[in-house]
């Protein structure tokens, strides 16, 4: 029966999903960033917002006799961005910066030579949905992720009572969730929590 508020309640398991209880952890590559270890400690706390990810497959149209023929294509993943707050150390902006400029130069243009593959730059992060008891409901794995923006920090005179954030975006080479086939191996495990 429609508006009844019971029947919407009781199907609403515990109260709805919390979008303000998650946790990101991800590990910067160690060739390059400089105190790689205490940057991804500090990442957890200051990754403000994060995203679980979107599921997109495309389409192939094959057109037969004035209609389109649809069949499912392939997989596609958008890019991922975290918002990051900032503090006087600038560690995790520092960390962000020298990522990129390894995975390419400023000034001359070419890659930092302990990125020789794509696997040597590329790290992997996961987020992590809590319930409302403080138990994880949800995990998501973004695997072989790299940043390739690190939006500009607005500075302002008239901007009191503020602290600096940033967006970093991501792409990655995909997903994985604990309800799809999130790998469970000991090294990653290890490496991420």
């Amino acid at each position: 029966m429609p508006f009844n508020i019971q029947d919407f309640r009781s199907r609403l398991t515990r109260d709805g999903a919390r979008p303000n209880l998650f946790e990101v952890k991800m590990n910067f590559p160690a060739t390059v960033v400089t105190n790689a270890g205490a940057a991804s400690t500090k990442f957890t706390f200051m990754c403000r917002a994060a995203q679980l990810p979107g599921s997109t497959i495309g389409s192939v149209v094959v057109p037969y006799f004035g209609r389109e023929v649809k069949m499912a294509g392939n997989r596609v993943f958008a890019d991922w961005t975290v918002t990051i707050i900032n503090d006087e150390d600038f560690l995790i902006r520092n960390a962000f910066e020298r990522w990129l400029g390894g995975i390419n130069g400023h000034a001359l243009n070419r890659r930092n030579s302990v990125f020789s593959s794509p696997s040597s730059y590329a790290s992997d992060a996961i987020v992590s949905q809590y319930g409302k008891t403080g138990s994880k409901i949800k995990n998501y794995q973004f695997v072989g992720m790299f940043p390739i923006d690190v939006s500009p920090i607005d500075l302002d005179w008239g901007a009191n009572d503020t602290i600096e954030e940033y967006a970093v975006t991501f792409q990655y080479q995909y997903w994985l969730s604990d309800t799809t086939d999130i790998r469970s191996s000991a090294a990653t495990t290890a490496a991420i929590f």
